[in-house]
């Protein structure tokens, strides 16, 4: 039975809450690693020459492998769980660490910020962790604090690494600081491995009967999944059609990038077949079936929410910076507000999702959020600076509550395919960050806000359609033997 209470003792280090804190942790540091080069690109730049083309290359390729890798991760994790496969991603990610602290060239950082994508999938892992762990009725408020918490590594990475780059000083200061923390990576990957578990004590990990593609339940809701998988591709097109416009890659390379794409994409759709064929014999037994347009639905949500917090944290320091003619360290502390938010505003969307509903708390953050965009969109140099700060950070907030309400619905939609459907929609926050980002690459700052706030309310309309979960999930064992999972 569940607990009526959503209340959590996060003072606690012990059961669920010391899972939480655990998992929060590994989430923070993979954060770290994948942001460990933003604050330090002015240095890296100097270090090795490197030109506008190159560093804005750099910065793109930090986010083009987190999609496919956010898919990969989620199968992995449905079948060799949590545990296992994040105290995998935290080592191998550590190497790729210590590969980008070595590169002397251009080409060897691309590459290796290309592979550091990666460990972004780690936010995946803990969502089926949190999930499998805390009941309904805290799943919302404890997946927001695990995000929001986890979230925070990108600002504390832009707040640490610069003191510890220069603490160790010299021309290699910045390698030391990177390298730093690909050592702390290593040593929790195996802290976490010795000191997490999948499930509580007699508890069940339910595991996908299939493997290779998401199941679905219905013949509609397969073409719907072959649908929504296009977007994972097509902003992977984009990302490739930005390196092609800046002279990073050469047209033919590009071509032979987009043949590749579309190859990949026919052996995905290939696989989701082969993982659902017996629909086209026999329909799926009731009590296992689910909507793919809950999935869908969450996907936009995601894509909009974390797309463009995304987006936006990578263009608001130059954007305070123009506007208002500010020094660059004012206009980076001033921007870093936006992530700062996480901190609270990702748990409170959890929490209210908890308490007042699912649908509803998704449907009043797009609000908010849409309303958020739309103000900054009229940001010019007549604004107050504060005000213009006051604002920012008020959009952010609905921003990353949105994320929260995202994912406190999730682990709700099918719990032995958690991890796949978490990796979908995280992926769909990359998609959505590349799109935005490209949108601002041919526009400017006011119409790329505009944009957001438009997406905002579409999206908005498509969960006025999501379906609360009510009542009981059902999963059964290879056995045949049911189990009973109550979601509301």
């Amino acid at each position: 039975m569940q607990s009526s209470s959503s209340a959590l003792n996060l003072f606690s280090f012990s059961g669920k809450i010391r899972i939480l804190h655990l998992t929060w942790f590994a989430f923070f540091l993979t954060f770290v690693v994948w942001f460990n080069h933003a604050p330090l690109m002015a240095t890296i730049r100097d270090t090795l020459g490197l030109s506008a083309q190159e560093v804005s290359a750099i910065l793109m390729i930090n986010v083009a492998l987190t999609i496919p890798a956010r898919i990969l991760i989620g199968m992995a994790v449905d079948h060799y769980g949590p545990r296992l496969v994040f105290s995998i991603l935290l080592a191998a990610g550590s190497i790729a660490c210590f590969a980008f602290a070595l590169a002397d060239s251009f080409e060897q950082l691309l590459l290796t910020r290309f592979l550091l994508g990666f460990v972004g999938a780690g936010f995946v892992i803990g969502i089926r962790m949190i999930g499998e762990w805390f009941p309904s009725r805290q799943v919302g408020l404890a997946e927001g604090i695990y995000g929001g918490w986890g979230n925070f590594g990108s600002a504390a990475a832009a707040m640490v690494l610069p003191s510890l780059a220069l603490m160790y000083g010299g021309e290699n200061g910045w390698r030391l600081a990177v390298a730093t923390t690909g050592i702390i990576l290593l040593l929790y990957s195996v802290v976490y491995y010795l000191n997490a578990q999948d499930t509580p004590e007699g508890a069940t990990y339910f595991k996908p009967n299939k493997r290779g593609g998401l199941e679905v339940s219905s013949k509609g809701d397969f073409w719907f999944c072959l649908f929504m998988n296009m977007p994972l591709f097509g902003a992977l097109a984009i990302l490739t059609w930005r390196l092609t416009n800046i002279d990073i890659l050469t047209s033919t390379i590009a071509a032979v990038i987009y043949v590749v794409l579309i190859a990949l994409y026919l052996y995905q759709c290939w696989h989701v077949y082969q993982a659902n064929k017996q629909i086209f014999v026999e329909p799926v037994p009731e009590a296992q079936r689910y909507k793919f347009k809950q999935v869908a639905i969450l996907n936009l949500a995601y894509f909009v929410t974390f797309g463009s917090e995304l987006a936006v944290v990578s263009m608001l320091p130059l954007f305070f910076l123009d506007t208002f003619d500010l020094s660059p360290v004012l206009a980076g502390m001033l921007a870093s507000g936006f992530a700062f938010m996480n901190l609270v505003s990702r748990p409170t969307g959890g929490w209210f999702s908890d308490r007042f509903g699912r649908r509803k708390s998704l449907l009043i953050t797009l609000a908010g959020l849409a309303v958020g965009y739309f103000c900054m969109s009229v940001i010019d140099s007549t604004w107050m600076v504060a005000m213009a700060v006051i604002v920012t950070m008020s959009c952010s907030f609905f921003v990353q509550a949105g994320e929260g309400a995202v994912f406190a619905m999730v682990p709700l939609v099918r719990r032995r395919l958690t991890g796949q459907i978490a990796g979908m929609v995280g992926a769909y926050g990359n998609v959505g960050a590349i799109t935005f980002l490209a949108v601002l690459s041919v526009a400017t700052p006011q119409f790329f806000f505009s944009m957001i706030a438009i997406a905002s309310l579409i999206t908005l309309i498509a969960v006025a359609f999501l379906d609360e979960p009510e009542g009981e999930m059902v999963e059964v064992l290879p056995d045949g033997t049911v189990q009973v999972i109550e979601v509301s």
